[in-house]
C-alpha cells in the first residue's frame, strides 16, 4: 500500500519585480513590503496545518518566505537549489514588454511555449529541461517524505510545472489555473497517483498577483 504524501507549494510573496512585471528568475530580488506581509499572513494560515519539512529555493525571495512561515512553527528550512526558478537567459533583468520587443523571435518562442526552445544566446533553460528537473526533484521529495506533509516554499514557474504534471496538462497548452504570490497549492499521491487537493488558497491574502498566463 502506498502511503499517502501531501505536498504544500507556496510561491513566495511579492517583489517589486513582479510589480512592475520584470523578468527575475535567477536573479536574486528582495521581498517588497507586501510581500513580506504576505508571507507573515500564509504563516498564519497554516498555523493549523501539520508540516513535517519544510523545503525552500535559496533565492531570497523565497528564502525569507519560508523562514516567515517556519519560524512561528519553530521549524528549520532546508536549502534547495532546485526549487530555484527557471533561468530566464537573457530574458532576465528585462520587463516583459522589454523582452518581446528586443527579442521578438524568441518572445514568440516563448510565448507559444515552445518545449526545446532556449533564449537569446542560446542561454537560460529550455521548458523541457526546466520541467525535468523540478519533476525529479518533487518525485525524490516524495520518496524521501513518504507519508508526510511537506511545505515547498518556491516560484512561480515551478508551480506552472507541478500542476501541469499532477493534471496531465501539456508543457505547450495555455495556462488555465492561477499562480498567486503565497497562496496555498496542495497536491497529494497515493497509490491513485498524484491528484490536486486545493490550489489557489488566496483567502489569507489581499491583492496577490498572479504570475503572467504564458
Amino acid at each position: 500500500m502506498t502511503a499517502l504524501t501531501r505536498i504544500c507549494l507556496v510561491r513566495h510573496g511579492e517583489t517589486t519585480w513582479n510589480v512592475d512585471r520584470r523578468v527575475q528568475g535567477q536573479i536574486d530580488i528582495p521581498l517588497n513590503e507586501h510581500g513580506l506581509r504576505q508571507a507573515s499572513a500564509t504563516a498564519d494560515a497554516l498555523a493549523g496545518a501539520r508540516i513535517d519539512h519544510i523545503y525552500g529555493s535559496d533565492l531570497g525571495r523565497a528564502w525569507v518566505t519560508a523562514g516567515r512561515i517556519a519560524a512561528p512553527r519553530r521549524q528549520a528550512v532546508m536549502p534547495e537549489p532546485g526549487l530555484r526558478e527557471r533561468h530566464y537567459g537573457a530574458f532576465q533583468g528585462l520587463t516583459w514588454a522589454e523582452a518581446r520587443e528586443r527579442h521578438p523571435e524568441h518572445f514568440a518562442q516563448f510565448e507559444a511555449r515552445v518545449t526545446h526552445a532556449r533564449f537569446p544566446g542560446d542561454s537560460g533553460e529550455s521548458l523541457d529541461s526546466f520541467a525535468e528537473r523540478i519533476w525529479a526533484l518533487v518525485g525524490r521529495l516524495r520518496e524521501r517524505h513518504a507519508g508526510g506533509n511537506v511545505l515547498l516554499v518556491t516560484h512561480g514557474g515551478v508551480l506552472d510545472i507541478v500542476a501541469r504534471r499532477v493534471r496531465g496538462l501539456p508543457l505547450d497548452a495555455r495556462r488555465d489555473f492561477e499562480i498567486a504570490n503565497c497562496a496555498l497549492n496542495w497536491v497529494a499521491h497515493d497509490a491513485g497517483g498524484w491528484r490536486i487537493e486545493r490550489w489557489g488558497d488566496a483567502a489569507h491574502l489581499d491583492n496577490a498577483l498572479d504570475e503572467l498566463p504564458v
